[in-house]
C-alpha cells in the first residue's frame, strides 16, 4: 500500500519538507502506519501517515523505497550514535537523544538524564512500534528506567489517549542531574516537558562565565539559569508563579551549597513592573518566558509580550548590564525576535549591543528545510 499526494504535495517532499497536510493527499489506506509516498513523478520517500490527522504525511527518508519499519530503526540507531560520545563524557547528564523532525523521526522524543530516559510519542503510527522502538533504543543506550510521557497535546491530535507509564525498569521520583559545575533534581513524571528544559543548557552553562552584584531570573522554574548565576553574583532573585517549583529551586540551591538564592513568587510581568516603579538595579537579566505564540493566531499577542517583558528588563539593567533573553515559541521567527529586542530597546532608550546570538542545544538539531525545528531563540545583550 502507499501513500499517494498532490504536485504541491509533492513540492514540499522534494524541497526537503517532512509534512504534507490531509489537503494534499489524494490516495492512501484508511489506518496510521509506515508507507511508500509517491507523487505524480514517481517515488518520494517513506513517511509516517495518518489519514485522521490534519499533517497526514510525515516523511522520514527522502527518496528512499525499502522496507519502512527498518529504514526508521535505522534511522533512530543513527541518532543514538550522534549522542554516544557526549554520554561517555558526561553520564550524569541530560540530553536529548531524539529530536523529531531533526532526526528523521516524526512523532519521537527521547530524554536522557542521569541514566534514566523519558519518551514521547506523537504519532498513531508510531504508537503501534513502541516496543521495537524501546529494544532499539536500549541496544544502543543503556538505561536503568524509561518512562512514556505521553500526555502532551500531539497526542490528541492524533487521536491517541494521554497517558503516563513505565516502559523499562523503575522510575525514580527524582534524579540528580549534573550540569557544567551544577547539580539540579527533576522530577521526570511531574516536571515540565519531560522532566526539565534541557534545550537551554548549554546557554545556563555559559551565564556562569559573568560576575556581578545582583542577578535576576525571571520565569525561573526550579532555578535553571539561578542556580548557574549564583557561582558569579553575590545575590540571585528568582522569580517564578508555581511555588512547588520555586520549593524546587531552594532544594537545589541546597544541594550546591548557594545561600545567595532568593526565590520570589509572583507574576512576571507584575513583578517586572513593580521592580521597574521602585527603581531597582540589576547586573544580569533572565528572561525564559513559556512559549507566548502556541500558533499563529497567537502571534501578534505574544509579539506584544515578549515586547512588554524585553521592555521592562531594559530598563532594570544597570549600565553595562547584561540581558540574557529566549524565545521558544517557533511562530516568532528569529528575525521577528531580533526587530522585537530593538523596539523594546528604543522604547527603553538604550543603546544595546548584541554580545552573542545563541539557541537551543546541539542535542535538538535544526533542519535548513524545515524552519519549524529552529524553536530556540537566545540573545546575550549588554546595555551600554
Amino acid at each position: 500500500m502507499r501513500v499517494r499526494v498532490s504536485a504541491r504535495g509533492a513540492a514540499r517532499i522534494l524541497a526537503r519538507h517532512p509534512w504534507v497536510y490531509k489537503s494534499d493527499v489524494l490516495e492512501g489506506p484508511q489506518t496510521p502506519g509506515l508507507y511508500p509516498v509517491q507523487g505524480p513523478r514517481g517515488s518520494l520517500g517513506l513517511a509516517l501517515y495518518n489519514p485522521l490527522s490534519e499533517i497526514s504525511v510525515r516523511v522520514f527518508a527522502f527518496g528512499e523505497d525499502g522496507p519502512p519499519e527498518e529504514t526508521l530503526l535505522a534511522n533512530l540507531r543513527k541518532a543514538l550514535a550522534r549522542r554516544k560520545t557526549a554520554l561517555a563524557a558526561e553520564p550524569e547528564g541530560a540530553f536529548r537523544l531524539v529530536h523529531a523532525e531533526g532526526d528523521l523521526l516524526p512523532g519521537l522524543v527521547l530524554d536522557y538524564y542521569a541514566g534514566h530516559g523519558v519518551i514521547q510519542i506523537g504519532s498513531a503510527a508510531l504508537e503501534p512500534l513502541t516496543q521495537r522502538l524501546v529494544e532499539a533504543a536500549q541496544t544502543e543506550v543503556a538505561m536503568q528506567s524509561l518512562l512514556a510521557k505521553n500526555n502532551h497535546r500531539s497526542r490528541s491530535l492524533e487521536g491517541l489517549p494521554l497517558e503516563v507509564r513505565p516502559l523499562l525498569g523503575q522510575v525514580p521520583d527524582a534524579v540528580t542531574v549534573r550540569e557544567g559545575t551544577i547539580l539540579y533534581r527533576t522530577d521526570l513524571k511531574e516536571g515540565q516537558k519531560t522532566g526539565a528544559f534541557i534545550d537551554q543548557r548549554d546557554n545556563r552553562i555559559r551565564l556562569e562565565a559573568f560576575r556581578g552584584k545582583r542577578a535576576l531570573d525571571v520565569f525561573s522554574y526550579h532555578g535553571s539559569f539561578a542556580l548557574h548565576l549564583a557561582r558569579g553574583f553575590e545575590q540571585v532573585i528568582a522569580v517564578d508563579s508555581s511555588a512547588p517549583a520555586l520549593r524546587r529551586a531552594e532544594e537545589n540551591a541546597q544541594a550546591n551549597g548557594l545561600d545567595n538564592l532568593v526565590t520570589v513568587e509572583a507574576n512576571a510581568f507584575e513583578f517586572l513592573r513593580e521592580e521597574e516603579r521602585r527603581g531597582a538595579r540589576y547586573d544580569l537579566v533572565v528572561l525564559d518566558p513559556p512559549a507566548f505564540a502556541k500558533s499563529r493566531r497567537d502571534l501578534e499577542r505574544a509579539y506584544g509580550a515578549y515586547k512588554e517583558i524585553n521592555l521592562r528588563a531594559f530598563k532594570l539593567l544597570a549600565p553595562g548590564g547584561i540581558l540574557a533573553t529566549a524565545s521558544c515559541s517557533h511562530h516568532l521567527t528569529e528575525p521577528l525576535f531580533y526587530q522585537m529586542l530593538a523596539e523594546a530597546a528604543a522604547d527603553a532608550q538604550r543603546s544595546v549591543r548584541v554580545v552573542e546570538k545563541r539557541g537551543q542545544g546541539w542535542d535538538h538539531p535544526v533542519l535548513l528545510n524545515v524552519p519549524e525545528t529552529h524553536y530556540l531563540k537566545f540573545a546575550i545583550l549588554e546595555a551600554l
